[in-house]
């Protein structure tokens, strides 16, 4: 998964690159071209307890890429989006500015709903150029005769143009499989599942809990793949850059339970409708991402392309099941280990193990 960071320049979107990737990465605006990426892990206490349990000579957590882009300048209007880095993202988080600073704010008072509204806008006007330019070649094309796909391609990007000039983001206009696939391919950034991350002064911590209230972001809020969170980008930095007792106790002087960084990458992992689940051992545990109701044949795939080929069974006990009876062998024992078929949806938290044979 590929969450791109983008945003107003100054807003704090490198120092939260930095917090939530462990990158030691300039933040000082003009240093650089080039979009930043890396790697975040995707905090589970449930793996950790796993891990607990059967003692693995390695542990390893899911995790979420990031993109941190180049800022957004008004000036530059004909390249106002990194569209191609963009393209490439399974997500958006808009980076808000709620701070004050030394650097002003580009867009002069600091107001992150302003910004959110201004920047839907702005994504909205981009796929509305790239849907015009492809109606108006389709339509020659359907016109001299054209194929059945061509003509139900017409009409989806026409019902497209007609809600982005209403001004709405294609995230929220209801498609069918077949018009999301018809659309898959353009890249398309209103579609993309959006996070509005408010990154707070470091005074207005207490902000995290509801951002939506404090900033007026209900608007946003409500409409359909939109999460609204917050963090200070700069003291999950400080925080991702100490030992685990320091951290700890930084964050009871915050009266935070985790950090803000780890609901900020759930979020975004909730967001895109994906789910982990688990396979354990001696050897290692580890969390695999899936997208939700996977069957279980495909989520094979996902450790190796030879499981997926030469599936035979799963045997499947659910996290709290295992956790409840305290090793594999008490869940086969009680009956909460299963064998489940190729089509089985694997749901979040199972522990997983593949029959296979190629």
């Amino acid at each position: 998964m590929r969450i791109g960071l983008f945003g107003y320049p100054g807003v704090g979107k490198t120092t939260l690159f930095n917090a939530l990737t462990g990158a030691q990465v300039s933040s000082r605006p003009g240093t650089r071209a080039e979009p930043h990426v890396g790697v975040a892990r995707v905090p589970d206490a449930r793996l950790d307890r796993l891990a607990s349990m059967f003692q693995p000579r390695k542990t390893t957590p899911a995790q979420v890429e990031f993109v941190d882009l180049v800022g957004f300048r008004r000036e530059t209007a004909n390249a106002a989006f990194d569209v191609e880095a963009l393209k490439t993202a399974d997500a958006l988080a808009h980076v808000l500015r709620a701070f004050p600073g030394e650097l002003p704010h580009s867009e002069g008072a600091l107001d992150p709903a302003r910004d959110a509204a201004t920047m839907e806008t702005e994504l909205i006007l981009a796929d509305h150029a790239v849907l015009e330019r492809r109606v108006a070649k389709l339509g020659g094309l359907v016109q001299r005769g054209g194929s059945a796909e061509d003509r139900a391609e017409l009409q989806l990007l026409e019902r497209c143009v007609v809600h982005l000039e209403s001004e709405q983001p294609l995230r929220s206009l209801a498609l069918g499989a077949d018009d999301a696939r018809r659309l898959r391919g353009y890249g398309l950034l209103s579609a993309r599942p959006l996070l509005l991350v408010v990154n707070l002064a470091e005074d207005r911590m207490a902000d995290v809990a509801d951002p939506v209230a404090a900033f007026r972001l209900a608007q946003q809020a409500s409409k359909p793949a939109v999460v609204v969170c917050a963090c200070s980008a700069q003291i999950e930095m400080e925080i991702a850059r100490l030992g685990a007792e320091d951290a700890r106790a930084f964050l009871d002087d915050l009266g935070l339970a985790t950090p803000a960084s780890h609901r900020l990458i759930r979020s975004a992992y909730e967001l895109l409708g994906l789910q982990s689940f688990f396979t354990v051992g001696e050897d290692e545990c580890r969390a695999w991402t899936i997208r939700q109701k996977t069957p279980a044949r495909q989520a094979a795939g996902t450790i190796h392309s030879d499981i997926e080929r030469g599936f035979i069974r799963a045997e499947v006990v659910a996290y709290d099941d295992l956790i409840d009876c305290g090793s594999m062998v008490a869940a086969r024992d009680r009956g909460k280990l299963r064998l489940e078929g190729k089509e089985y949806p694997v749901l979040d938290g199972d522990v997983v193990h593949f029959r296979f044979n190629v």
